[in-house]
């Protein structure tokens, strides 16, 4: 419900403060009253009024210290003031007025018909005002409330995102992720002039712990495995997690056979390392290993050849579990050589261990 408007009378005369109290006893707003510039100023601070009826005349302070006063407050510069003096036909007076944040002149004797037109004018225009600060801050509420909706929005939508294309438990890129990153490095190699390496990774012993301990352990220590294999590779490496007990390493820049080999054996030995779990019964220490197949990508190798990289490293990766497990080896030189993978299984015949 809209609030009632004030105005304030400032005059040093109490009768004329009576006159005017009855001439606007029908205006539809509270009545102020002060009885100098000091009182006005005061009142002043603790209402906001609509009009302000100030006579010029007055000891101490003149209307115009009031309205000059005024003026220099933020707070109540926009206030609108109406002088009421008997001096209106006095033009630098009036000018004068003008110049201290006056409005309009209303002259002595009040003539009752002008008074109430102008504080009519004046009191609409401080409805409308009203209005439409009202409006602009419903605006400023509604335009609030949508950039809170949009964000929400956008990170329903960044959830889901990543929902769709990472690891649940480990928060790793997931096999979808995979795909994509791979199909990008083959298809920037010729672009960056030198390939990358492609290593897959079974952890040993893995089912072992999860029978043993109980899922949340088993849980624990994927967990655990995919951040060591994280802090293991650069920031522009890609690690994911394919499923179970099954990582990936998108390892780009990397097409030398010993930057790899060195790489591959450093991961074996920090995911060798022990764990500790809770388990069913407490704190547990797991030791698990790695096997690990590495594959390099070269720059003369075919663009679309993913799928037989991934069948080098893959078979490169069963060979190191068939050579004792918790080991590297590495691929044959070139994917396409006549010495890779044959599609049932067979492992390369010039497959490295490490």
């Amino acid at each position: 419900m809209p609030t009632q408007p004030k105005i304030l009378v400032v005059d040093d005369t109490p009768a004329n403060l009576v006159a005017m109290r009855r001439l606007l006893a029908d205006s539809d707003a509270r009545i102020f009253e002060a009885g100098s510039g000091n009182d006005a100023l005061a009142l002043c601070l603790d209402h906001q009024f609509a009009l302000i009826l100030l006579d010029v005349n007055m000891p101490d302070m003149d209307g115009f210290e009031v309205a000059s006063l005024l003026g220099e407050s933020g707070q109540l510069r926009e206030t609108p003031v109406i002088f009421v003096t008997a001096a209106y036909a006095d033009d630098l007076n009036r000018l004068r007025g003008y110049r201290f944040g006056a409005v309009d002149y209303i002259a002595k004797p009040i003539n009752d018909v002008i008074l109430r037109s102008k504080v009519r004018v004046f009191l609409d225009l401080y409805a409308i005002r009203a209005q439409l600060q009202r409006a602009l801050q419903d605006l400023s509420e509604r335009n609030q409330q949508l950039i809170e909706e949009i964000t929400e929005r956008k990170r329903v939508e960044e959830q889901v995102r990543h929902q769709a294309t990472h690891d649940m438990l480990t928060s790793l890129p997931n096999r979808v992720l995979f795909h994509d990153r791979l199909r990008e490095a083959m298809q920037r190699t010729p672009r960056l002039g030198r390939g990358f390496a492609l290593a897959l990774i079974d952890i040993d012993g893995f089912k072992t712990i999860n029978d043993s301990y109980g899922h949340p352990a088993g849980d624990a220590l994927l967990q655990a495995i995919a951040g060591r294999l994280i802090a293991q590779v650069r920031a522009s490496d890609t690690v994911s997690r394919l499923g179970g007990d099954e990582f990936a390493i998108i390892l780009h820049d990397l097409d030398e056979a010993d930057d790899a080999i060195s790489l591959c054996q450093n991961l074996c030995s920090q995911l060798a390392t022990p764990y500790t779990l809770q388990g069913h019964h407490g704190s547990v220490v797991a030791v698990v290993g790695a096997s690990i197949g590495v594959a390099i990508h070269r720059v003369d190798d075919e663009p679309a050849a993913n799928e037989r990289l991934i069948q080098a490293a893959d078979h490169a990766m069963y060979e190191a579990k068939r050579s004792g497990k918790n080991r590297c080896v590495l691929a044959p030189m070139s994917i396409d050589s006549p010495d890779a993978p044959d599609g049932n299984g067979a492992p390369p015949s010039s497959a490295r261990l490490i």
